[in-house]
């Protein structure tokens, strides 16, 4: 699935946004400086606690669940390499011609699903290439049901091979589905508008000093994005830094075994 939004914009947006509204919050602490009384300022501070609490949470559960998704997609691209290669070599079950016909229906197929995650992020193309694996999936459904029933097969071909080819096609609709798996877009852009609420408020918080620090400005909008980066990066890992290339390689391996 796309992005709804590139996530290095995404941050560019919220960091501009935020020391923006750390100015304007100041600005607004200047014109009710002497408005406001010092009860005022106490329940101001618990409001302000409260937001920032609120923020708090928002940032801890999208991250713990974008780092919780990402190893679960790491760990679906090890369990189809495996399925692969074990509906692979139980084709050794099957009369030899049948055997090579399968073996290169099988790398045609591995190739295939290697493509379609190169795709990524273009769903479209993508989903062009899911369709020619799905092709290849019935081409070598139909042939192991055939070739097993082969007298010269082994006695428990079909017992063996086939619920591994099942196994094979079954994963391969769970990676697709996993590619869906996000939270609404409406969770991230309430991290955005909390994000920019947090700085007004800071802001106006930080005007009871007469100058500016920029450094804790610059400080508490840098680290924030950063974290919120990485929280859209991880959930959509072929897109950003965080990829899943490396975890990719599993697959590869199979296919370069499979020649």
């Amino acid at each position: 699935m796309e992005s709804p939004i590139p996530p290095l914009l995404f941050s560019l947006l919220l960091f501009v946004g935020m020391l923006i509204l750390v100015e304007v919050g100041r600005q607004i602490a200047h014109h009710r400086r002497q408005k406001d009384s010092d009860d005022d300022k106490g329940n101001m501070g618990t409001i302000e606690g409260a937001i920032f609490a609120l923020f708090g949470l928002m940032i801890a559960f999208t991250f713990s669940g974008a780092a919780t998704r990402f190893n679960e997609k790491r760990m679906l691209i090890a369990e189809e390499a495996n399925s692969i290669e074990v509906a692979y070599l139980r084709l050794q079950l099957l009369p030899n011609q049948a055997q090579h016909q399968l073996q290169e229906l099988f790398r045609r197929y591995t190739d295939s699903r290697l493509e379609v995650y190169r795709r990524l992020p273009n769903m479209q193309a993508a989903e062009a290439e899911m369709g020619r694996s799905k092709e290849l999936q019935n081409e070598i459904w139909r042939e192991s049901i055939a070739n097993s029933r082969d007298p010269a097969a082994h006695p428990d071909a079909g017992k063996l091979l086939l619920p591994a080819v099942n196994d094979m096609i079954d994963i391969s609709a769970i990676r697709k589905m996993a590619l869906h798996n996000h939270p609404p877009n409406i969770v991230y852009w309430l991290l955005f508008v909390l994000g920019l609420l947090c700085s007004l408020l800071a802001g106006y918080r930080m005007a009871g000093s007469r100058r500016r620090s920029w450094l804790h400005t610059f400080a508490f909008a840098f680290i924030t994005v950063t974290i919120v980066y990485v929280i859209v990066d991880l959930e959509f890992p072929r897109i950003g830094l965080f990829r899943l290339v490396n975890a990719d390689q599993a697959i590869v391996d199979v296919l370069q075994e499979m020649h």
